[in-house]
């Protein structure tokens, strides 16, 4: 028997949950099922939340002949055979092409379907759980539509649970009982995914139901027993495991203890430790910097520490490195002045190392026999002297940041050198 999953699967967008955003009323895949005109499109987006249902629901609206392929078992021959129909009788209304996975496909299976494409004899609808943007052929990309599909939030779901077991208890004519709440644990534990969430239902009734064919309860303790634990989805090669990175370093530098806390307990979940030591370390110097300078330090200490330690023992510095970094003034200075000095190295004739900051034995120091003058021969150690290149003898890359550390650097220096 097929899964409930697929017995169930809508047949109209009225019966889709979630993805307002892209199928409700006026919204765009709802005004391309009424107009009848479909275009190539690409659906990216989690799994379970109605790309291939979708996907369906525009086929049958279409007059095309539709074809389906999975990225994950399909080869050449497989899409060599289609084309072969275009013209036929049964395709004189033209080919509507679904292909689930589409990023599974090779750069020369994607390329094979682009003549096609272009004449308008095959109409493309494909689905990843990708980055579109570094798994799809970028000649795919330019020809198509991109179309987001979201995680379902949990009312989605439980809206989704409760429309299965109302079709399952006509099926097998049996009373399913359930409360809110238990839909709503299980609805939780699924992530996001209708799919995983609908698994968990059918599991409970067909393991139930052997002992009372006419009715069941659904509750916390069967939901709890199918449901077995919550899944983490984690890519270590996907957009999530760069999402949560990003998340990571943008609420540390946001100073929320809290949220970094968070995001660090999802990252340590996916087990990755050198992606998180490293993005530690950059965070040290990139968004503490010189309002800390001994943050560096410490953070090499925590990561060296967890790497050497492994998990599970290695969340302890880790959460020390990022409780400490959230926790302290911020600064990017260093990092925002090194990035100008790169940019212009790029973009401008920056010129010549100055005569007298060349090595005494290069042949530019010898010829020019310009003067250096040696600091440490001068009172704070400082004497004034050229020490940019003359082509941007004026260029300012480095300003002092608005904290204790910086500034007081500035205060000193000022003195020094004698300025206002």
């Amino acid at each position: 028997m097929r899964p409930l999953a697929d017995r169930i699967r809508p047949m109209n967008l009225d019966d889709v949950v979630g993805q307002n955003h892209i199928i409700g009323e006026n919204k765009l895949l709802n005004r391309i099922i009424k107009s009848g005109t479909v275009p190539n499109m690409i659906f990216f987006g989690p799994s379970g939340t109605g790309k291939t249902t979708v996907a369906d629901i525009i086929a049958r609206a279409s007059n095309r002949k539709f074809f389906k392929l999975s990225g994950t078992s399909t080869n050449i021959d497989d899409i060599k055979d289609i084309i072969s129909q275009i013209g036929t009788f049964g395709t004189l209304s033209g080919i509507l092409l679904y292909i689930d996975e589409l990023h599974y496909l090779t750069k020369r299976q994607q390329q094979s379907i682009l003549e096609y494409i272009e004449s308008g004899d095959i109409i493309l609808i494909g689905s990843t759980t990708e980055n579109v943007n570094f798994a799809i052929f970028n000649a795919l990309l330019s020809r198509s539509t991109i179309i987001e599909f979201k995680a379902l939030h949990v009312g989605d779901m439980i809206k989704g649970l409760k429309r299965a077991i109302s079709l399952e208890e006509k099926r097998l004519d049996m009373r399913i009982k359930y409360e809110n709440d238990v839909l709503g644990y299980i609805a939780e534990v699924a992530g996001g995914d209708l799919r995983r969430a609908l698994n968990t239902i059918e599991l409970i009734i067909n393991t139930y139901t052997i002992h009372n064919p006419d009715r069941i309860d659904i509750d916390i303790e069967k939901a709890i027993e199918c449901s077995q634990s919550k899944i983490t989805y984690y890519d270590r090669d996907g957009d999530g495991h760069y999402n949560l990175l990003s998340f990571l370093q943008k609420s540390i530098r946001g100073s929320d203890e809290q949220a970094s806390i968070h995001a660090l307990a999802r990252l340590i979940r996916g087990g990755d430790l050198v992606s998180i030591c490293r993005r530690l370390l950059v965070i040290a110097s990139e968004d503490i910097g010189l309002a800390y300078p001994q943050a560096i330090s410490i953070v090499k200490a925590c990561t060296d520490s967890a790497l050497q330690l492994g998990l599970p023992e290695a969340r302890i510095p880790l959460a020390q490195a990022t409780v400490l970094l959230a926790s302290l003034p911020k600064s990017n200075s260093a990092y925002k002045a090194i990035d100008a000095a790169l940019a212009d190295l790029d973009r401008i004739d920056v010129g010549q190392v100055p005569y007298h900051l060349c090595d005494t034995r290069s042949n530019l120091a010898i010829k020019n026999k310009s003067a250096y003058l040696y600091p440490h021969d001068y009172p704070n150690h400082y004497v004034e002297q050229q020490y940019m290149p003359e082509n941007i003898k004026h260029k300012i890359y480095y300003r002092h940041g608005n904290n204790k550390f910086e500034q007081s650097m500035k205060s000193y220096w000022n003195k020094v050198k004698n300025k206002k």
